[in-house]
């Protein structure tokens, strides 16, 4: 359910709508870590998180350097990490591998930290969405995690296409808001495989204005 306010916009600005927030229930269906030196993951049973993430893991970090991504900034400045974990779920990944006339997308492929089971549509949750895990955990959703060539380049060795190049450039493609979604640790603590998780998900504005 959608509402405008006209209480708190004036005529003119009733473009802006409002979508309540609501509460899911999902579950933590494996966990992945990536080694220091390397951003593909290997399973594991557990995840230790800090405040700086994984422990160990190739994207922890208070800070990281600025890429692609931040067009805004030169290459490699300094800036908040906001990308310490990787979600994704299986059924959009099984998506992306029929687009790309391949068996499987294994999440390891792309560095995944997490496969969540139960929330529908897992890459088009919002950012500052909230995941309550049964230990204590709490991650916090920055935003879709924009499928790039060296993730693909990884699913296109993995799968042993025949065109790598090609094949990285179409995962690029085919990916887009499949890809999943980008986190940060709100509080630590360890997560273990499949734990349940409580997702909040918050108001949310629709800024037309």
């Amino acid at each position: 359910m959608q509402e405008t306010n006209p209480e708190l916009f004036p005529a003119a600005e009733l473009t802006v709508e409002i979508v309540p927030g609501r509460k899911l229930t999902a579950k933590a269906a494996a966990l992945y870590a990536a080694p220091f030196d390397h951003f593909e993951t290997r399973p594991v049973e557990e995840l230790r998180l800090g405040f700086d993430g994984i422990e160990g893991d190739f994207h922890a970090g208070a800070t990281r350097r600025s890429g692609g991504r931040e067009p805004w900034y030169p290459r490699g400045t300094e800036m908040r990490n906001e990308r310490q974990l990787s979600l994704v779920a299986a059924d959009e990944l099984a998506i992306v591998a029929g687009r790309m006339g391949i068996a499987e997308i294994k999440p390891e492929w792309i560095g995944a930290n997490l496969v969540i089971e139960g929330v529908p549509c897992l890459s088009m949750l919002p950012a500052g969405s909230l995941l309550f895990f049964k230990s204590g955990v709490t991650i916090k959703v920055d935003g879709q995690n924009k499928p790039c060539r060296l993730s693909g380049r990884s699913v296109a060795e993995n799968a042993r296409m025949a065109d790598r190049e090609a094949g990285a450039l179409l995962f690029a493609k085919v990916a887009k808001r499949l890809r999943g979604l980008v986190a940060w640790v709100e509080k630590p603590g360890i997560i273990r495989s499949g734990e349940e998780i409580s997702v909040r998900v918050p108001e949310q504005w629709i800024y037309q204005a």
